[in-house]
């Protein structure tokens, strides 16, 4: 149990489909889109705009946007499957995208409670000089500056062992940034999680800019992410099914699979590894409860973080919204898969799966889920605008 036992609100979002009437989905489907997320949504628009063909949204939840769902709450839109932020500098993804929202101009900040106090993450030359004695913050900061040069990303694994200051530096964040939070994001150590997986996030940023994202194009959409996948999916050619998961008898020309491929495959050779979260929501009749949207927690308490919502959009009301996320292992039927495992182990499996996949050639599988990959929201819709153009090439190469 969290510090909040006594008055949390507990929140796990479902896995199971809320109870409801099947559509007739018996006719003949053009295009079959499974998920009603982001990267689902991305190609139905695609594919009904550009193509002018009818796209069928299967959607097992009882609402769109995937993990990307919102709702306003007491005055304050709660993001219900926890913290999203846009970021990217990728100019035709932002573009795109302002075709269906206005954007709220949010720069994402991120504190991380440190040796009893809240500090800048990632860790830079402002989380240096609160968390060291000045003089051998200054000798640390002329050594990072000698060394990498002022406004530089450095990883951990970039960091000097052979300088004992810097090497010193090296194992501090470690230890008090990304171990203990590591451990509970992934149920794993560090070792046993594909790198790429933390190059997401410099170890040091050598600057005293404290923003978590330096992308040029940042915001959160005005109204909301679900506003704007509706928008994204309201289209003449778009038929969205809620409460309706995939089934084998819905006759289809192409399936576009964003959940898992084990999923698809029912489980034919293994189950993929997922984490999921639990989310604590607690309301609290005061104004503001952190100074920023997240304030990490890699040390302390079961969490990993605390996120308070009304920091997104700047909402004005009377209380405030706040979530603890616990991070568990995925179970079918228990919780929702939220992140892919990446390591060579699983990747193996996921490369078995991809190569099954060769035998269905009007199945494709995208998204986080169906690539089995961490991508950022922007590399999501990336993946999947590319999709529907490589597809709409190869048809026109096979007229």
């Amino acid at each position: 149990m969290g510090v909040f036992a006594a008055s949390r609100m507990h929140h796990r979002p479902s896995g199971t489909n809320n109870p409801g009437q099947r559509c007739d989905l018996s006719g003949n489907l053009k295009n079959l889109v499974v998920g009603a997320g982001i990267s689902g949504a991305v190609v139905a628009r695609k594919i009904a705009e550009e193509w002018t063909e009818p796209v069928t949204v299967v959607e097992a939840r009882d609402h769109i946007g995937g993990n990307l769902h919102d709702c306003r709450r007491d005055e304050v839109m709660v993001q219900r499957y926890g913290p999203h932020i846009f970021h990217t500098n990728n100019e035709e993804v932002w573009k795109f995208l302002g075709h269906f929202t206005e954007w709220w101009p949010y720069q994402h900040r991120v504190l991380g409670f440190v040796d009893g106090q809240q500090i800048p993450i990632p860790f830079n030359l402002n989380s240096l000089r609160m968390v060291f004695p000045k003089t051998l913050a200054d000798r640390l900061e002329i050594k990072l500056l000698k060394k990498f040069g002022f406004g530089t990303n450095v990883s951990l694994p970039d960091l000097p062992r052979n300088d004992e200051d810097l090497n010193f530096l090296a194992e501090y964040v470690f230890q008090k940034v990304f171990l203990g939070y590591t451990r509970k994001q992934w149920g794993l150590p560090p070792a046993a999680i594909d790198p790429a997986v933390f190059a997401r996030v410099p170890a040091v940023r050598i600057s005293r800019d404290d923003r978590y994202f330096l992308d040029r194009y940042q915001g959160i959409p005005l109204h909301g992410y679900t506003a704007m996948v509706q928008k994204l999916l309201a289209h003449k050619n778009i038929h969205v099914h809620l409460n309706t998961p995939f089934a084998r008898d819905m006759p289809y020309d192409r399936l576009f699979w964003t959940g898992s491929p084990d999923e698809f495959f029912e489980n034919k050779l293994g189950s993929l590894p997922y984490r999921s979260v639990a989310f604590d929501f607690l309301t609290l009749a005061r104004d503001k409860f952190q100074k920023v949207a997240t304030v990490n927690y890699p040390n302390d308490h079961d969490f990993t973080r605390i996120t308070e919502y009304k920091h997104f959009l700047d909402d004005r009301s009377d209380g405030t919204i706040i979530s603890c996320e616990y991070p568990a292992d995925w179970c079918a039927g228990v919780n929702d898969r939220q992140y892919p495992i990446e390591n060579r182990k699983n990747a193996a499996l996921h490369a078995s799966y991809k190569a099954m996949a060769k035998g269905f050639s009007n199945v494709y599988f995208l998204g986080r889920l169906g690539d089995y990959k961490y991508y950022n929201m922007d590399e999501a819709i990336a993946r999947a605008m590319a999709m529907v153009k490589e597809l709409a090439n190869s048809l026109k190469e096979n007229v």
